[in-house]
């Protein structure tokens, strides 16, 4: 399942876990808007509305004054601090990157690197160490020990109210972060230029509208297709296609479809994309059973073999997908179906 297998790699290659299903539909995920801005590493509000409150899906959490000490745990919960100008002191390295734990988008971001913290098992005494003012885990797993814990400590904002775990919005993680932070203009920018990256990518590529995109995965254990509530396929639907509605209802309730070799044909769409998960992207490309997909057969399919790409379109932060939005819209036109 893509879950199980991606609980494996995040064991495997993340200290001690890396983005699991959590990272397979997250595992996976510029221009002037995604770049860390050059403010200090305190928090300082240039909204200066403290106190805030916060309501999350495990309770409200109030902070009192701009905080200066952020430990961001939650999956792109460090990347959005910091471009929105606030450096935290602890992060999480969801996807092994290693180094400061961001993306070649945000190369550099760190005046002073942070002290990295695992990520399903944190070590709660790591934390108290750098005593922080707030922590962030709002793409997190939602489990109430984990919050009870970090709440302990210093105020944690968690998991969107209503929402799933791992399954933040880019808008919910932005705007939660930005008001903890007291960043709510510089947040509503970030997503103000995030949206006008997608129409600009929309109007280059009208092609894309009403066209259909299957984005699967491929791990040790084989392929897997996302749902449409998925960052993935959040992504491809703001670009203009839509996701095949067998997708989602072989999903129900869940983010992604574990295929067996008979149900294969769910990643038959007028655009294939497959994000392969700590494997090698030719075992997926020259699997027999995918070579016979109608779309992939037809030659409407990308096996994206460059990790960083295939991370940037997973991750969900704005400075990703804008990272991203300026590599993949041209690859996917040259093989729409």
């Amino acid at each position: 399942m893509i879950r199980s297998s991606l609980s494996k790699r995040r064991s495997a290659r993340v200290l001690a876990a890396a983005g699991a299903v959590v990272a397979a539909a997250l595992v996976l995920a510029g221009c002037s808007s995604s770049s860390p801005s050059s403010s200090s590493s305190s928090a300082g509000s240039s909204d200066g509305a403290f106190p805030v409150s916060i309501t999350t899906g495990l309770g409200t959490t109030t902070i009192d004054s701009a905080p200066k000490r952020v430990v961001a745990l939650g999956w792109g919960d460090a990347e959005t601090a910091l471009e929105l100008g606030v450096q935290p002191v602890g992060a999480s390295d969801w996807l092994a990157f290693g180094g400061d734990g961001v993306g070649p988008w945000l190369k550099g971001a760190y005046k002073k690197s942070p002290k990295i913290i695992e990520t399903l098992e944190p070590s709660y005494e790591e934390i108290l160490k750098l005593k922080p003012d707030l922590i962030l885990d709002v793409k997190s797993s939602g489990d109430k020990d984990r919050y009870d814990k970090l709440s302990a400590i210093a105020p944690t904002v968690a998991i969107p109210k209503g929402g799933e775990n791992y399954l933040a919005s880019t808008t919910e993680q932005v705007d939660m972060i930005s008001k903890a932070l007291g960043k709510e203009s510089e947040g509503k920018k970030l997503l103000s230029d995030l949206d006008d990256s997608y129409a600009a990518a929309r109007t280059a590529h009208p092609e894309f509208e009403g066209k259909t995109a299957a984005i699967g995965a491929y791990t040790s254990e084989g392929f897997g297709v996302y749902a449409s509530r998925d960052s993935r396929a959040t992504f491809m639907q703001n670009l203009g296609f839509t996701i095949p509605s067998a997708i989602d209802n072989a999903a129900g309730k869940e983010f992604s479809v574990s295929l067996s070799n008979e149900n294969l044909d769910l990643l038959d769409a007028d655009l294939t994309v497959v994000l392969p998960i700590y494997v090698d992207a030719s075992k997926a490309s020259s699997d027999p059973l995918f070579q016979k997909v109608p779309s992939v057969e037809a030659g409407h399919s990308i096996v994206i073999d460059d990790s960083d790409v295939s991370t940037a379109f997973s991750l969900g932060t704005t400075a990703a997908i804008e990272w991203a939005l300026k590599r993949l819209p041209d690859e996917f036109a040259k093989k729409l179906g």
